[in-house]
Parts: C-alpha cells; sequence; structure tokens
C-alpha cells in the first residue's frame, strides 16, 4: 500500500483477469491522456500516466487535484431563479481569493494556481505545482491586485496531490474563498474555473459539470521525453474520484477554483485530458478534472495543523473484474487480497468478492473503488455491496486509518 493509491493499495493484476469491465472503460475513454494542469518553465508540460490493459486497446484516463480548508464570511452572488447565472457577480467574488503561484528553484521554475482558504494566508493548490521547492525553493504568490508575497510550505500530502502554503505577512484585507460542498453537485450544473492558465493571471472560463466521481489517475513522474512537471518523480499515480467538467482547463491551472454558480468553492482543478500520447501540442479539449472540494478541505485542516495528512483504510487488494449477477454482467472492483485484521476482513470481505458499490456510489473498477475510499473521512461507516457466487450482497463498515506507508 504505497502513497499515492489513496486508500487502497495499487489495484492488481488477477491472475486470469476478465478484461470484459476494462474493455468498457476504455471504450468510454478512448485514447486520451491525462496532464496535470501545471505550466513548468519553457513551456513544457507533464504528462500524466496511462494505464493500458495489455490487450491493444488503448489507454485509460486518468488525473488529480485540490480544493480548501476554513470557511468565510464573505458575500456570494445567490441565483436569481434564472437559467443563466450570473458570471459577472461570480467573477467579483471569486476572483480575489484565486492567487497566481511561482515556483523556483536554481535556473528552473513552475507557474500554477492557488486558493486563499483562510485570513490567515493559507493557500490550497496541488503538491504538483509546489514540490519543486520542497528543497530549498522559492514560493511567489501574486494576488488579484498585483501585489506579491513570499510563501512557504506549510505541508504537502503527494497521495492526493494537495498542498497548501502559507503567505509571509499577508495582508489584513485577504479575501478567503466561500466553501461550498461536492456532496449536492449534478450533472448539468453550471461551473466557473478561475486560474493562472498558461501565466495569464485571473482568467475564468465557465462550462457545466460533465460527470461526477471520475476514477482519474495521474503521476508526477517525468515522462514524455523529458517534458515533464517540475517536481519529483513519484512512485505510484493518485487516483482521484474526481468531478470531470467542460469549463476549459489548460497548463497553471493547477490548484485554482472550480465553483459553482453562486461563487462557492465545489472543486480545485489539477488535470486535464488530451488526445494522444504527445504533451507537447496538448491543450484543452473540452475535459478538464477537479478534486471534489469535501475531500480537498479536509486534507487542507490537517495539512495546516500538522504538515502532513492521514487517509482512511479499507485493506484490500483490487483488480478489475467482472461477476455475473442473474442474466446480466456487472463490471466492478475484484478483490485479489483482503488484508487481516482491516475493515474489510472484520466486515466478512472474502478474496474474489466483486465490490460493484460504495456509499452508495457505483463502482466499475479497481481505480473507482480506490478514488471512492480515498475521499472519505476517517472513521466513516459506509454500505459496501459486492457479488459472491451469484448473489449481491451488502455490508457496513467503517473506516480505520493507514497504515504509515501504507495507501490502504
Amino acid at each position: 500500500m504505497e502513497q499515492g493509491n489513496g486508500t487502497i493499495t495499487p489495484p492488481q493484476q488477477d491472475p486470469t483477469p476478465d478484461r470484459s469491465g476494462r474493455g468498457r472503460r476504455l471504450a468510454e475513454l478512448g485514447t486520451v491522456a491525462v496532464l496535470s494542469a501545471a505550466l513548468a518553465a519553457g513551456g513544457t508540460w507533464g504528462i500524466a500516466s496511462a494505464t493500458d490493459d495489455g490487450t491493444g486497446g488503448g489507454a485509460t484516463t486518468t488525473a488529480t487535484a485540490s480544493p480548501s480548508s476554513s470557511g468565510s464570511t464573505q458575500t456570494v452572488p445567490v441565483k436569481n431563479g434564472s437559467d443563466s447565472p450570473d458570471w459577472n457577480a461570480v467573477t467579483d467574488a471569486v476572483a480575489p481569493s484565486v492567487v497566481s503561484l511561482t515556483v523556483r528553484t536554481g535556473s528552473s521554475g513552475a507557474q500554477g494556481s492557488g486558493v486563499v482558504i483562510d485570513d490567515k494566508g493559507h493557500v490550497l493548490t496541488n503538491h504538483h505545482v509546489v514540490a519543486g521547492a520542497a528543497e530549498g525553493g522559492r514560493i511567489t504568490v501574486s494576488l488579484a491586485d498585483g501585489s506579491t508575497y513570499r510563501a512557504t510550505i506549510a505541508g504537502t500530502d503527494e497521495s492526493t496531490d494537495l498542498a497548501v502554503v502559507t503567505i509571509k505577512d499577508p495582508p489584513k484585507d485577504l479575501k478567503p474563498v466561500t466553501l461550498g460542498s461536492s456532496k449536492d453537485l449534478q450533472v448539468g450544473d453550471p461551473v466557473m474555473a478561475v486560474g493562472n492558465p498558461l501565466g495569464l493571471a485571473g482568467t475564468v472560463t465557465t462550462g457545466v459539470v460533465s460527470a461526477l466521481n471520475r476514477p482519474v489517475s495521474t503521476s508526477s513522474a517525468d515522462e514524455g521525453g523529458g517534458q515533464g512537471l517540475f517536481s519529483p518523480q513519484q512512485s505510484e499515480p493518485v487516483v482521484t474520484s474526481a468531478i470531470q467538467t467542460s469549463a476549459a482547463i489548460n497548463p497553471g491551472n493547477s490548484g485554482g477554483a472550480l465553483v459553482d454558480a453562486s461563487g462557492r468553492l465545489i472543486g480545485i482543478n489539477s488535470s486535464i485530458a488530451s488526445v494522444g500520447q504527445s504533451s507537447g501540442s496538448s491543450g484543452n479539449i473540452g475535459i478538464g478534472f477537479a478534486i471534489p472540494v469535501d475531500e480537498a478541505s479536509w486534507i487542507a485542516d490537517q495539512l495546516i495543523e500538522n504538515g502532513h495528512a492521514e487517509h482512511a483504510f479499507l485493506g484490500v487488494r483490487p483488480t478489475d473484474g467482472t461477476a455475473q449477477l442473474g442474466s446480466a454482467s456487472r463490471t466492478g472492483a475484484k478483490l485479489v487480497d483482503v488484508i487481516d485484521g482491516t475493515p474489510a476482513q472484520e466486515a466478512g470481505l472474502q478474496r474474489g468478492d466483486l465490490i460493484v458499490s460504495l456509499d452508495g456510489t457505483p463502482v466499475k473498477s479497481a481505480e473507482s473503488l480506490v478514488g471512492l475510499v480515498h475521499a472519505r473521512k476517517i472513521g466513516s461507516t459506509v454500505p459496501v455491496t459486492y457479488i459472491r457466487d451469484g448473489s449481491e450482497k451488502t455490508v457496513q463498515l467503517t473506516l480505520a486509518t493507514a497504515p504509515e506507508g501504507q495507501a490502504g
């Protein structure tokens, strides 16, 4: 169970896997590659790792991102009942809470975005945006009014691609973002992305929520002929149960705000999908991803308090699989192993079970399960539905704390 996989060990290869479920996901996602939406020095982009099922059917996509922690008293616009949100009012409310981040280490640098989450100067962003500053680098925060400040890292969490930086001697009129909730989002809801794409500070784009609980996996690893992110290589991908949006997101949007039509933060933009595998000429194609605010906010709280974060723990090793339920074939996360003494084992889950739902959300793959568990808080009691021997059953289990050095 290695860092970067959420709350479960990395998806495993079953010795005799049934790939029909995997093929279905490949058909759905096509041959998209996922890019972390950070802008590296010289305009190079980091291409996220895409996994292949070994059948030659193409690459699956996946990606990651980050939202905020403490609430604020900021007044936000309210919908007037019309079908057209007042994006001018939303922009006025949100823009002062979104900052541009510049990271410098020697002659190298990167740019990204961040969101002010309290009046103490804490800014939530992506780990991959600021990771280059971990070894003596310099972080500069530029506010919407053009003023710039030095910042230090308060805490980072590579496994969720989240980080919090602290502005040194922040201004007294700093405006924190107003937190919303991601649990009540619906596909089709209007949203706005605010950030620093391609170094263009204060850029806003609008769209809709295209999908929810999208299993997305990204890696900070340097790939694509050296056109990697300005951050250290990580051995395992980050898996997120992400918000997918049609709002235009480009490199440099990482760590920026995704807000609803009332100006409340619902997610942190972190990655984009791109047709093909080359990162040299890819940009927005209408498929971007954000980490839901409910997950990001509690991670941010831990980073501010402790400098690091703990994660929920199920205690299984999954792979993609299928099972027969009556005349229908179901896809899900097949359990390659159930670890002794864990919530999964205590709830009676067994090797070979196919998990098809967690906390009421469908599980269609191993990555889907990883992302969903990772999004839950430690101590959460969740129903888990699985198929065993042609029968569907549901158990209640309480997620534990992942042991040190393990992801689930």
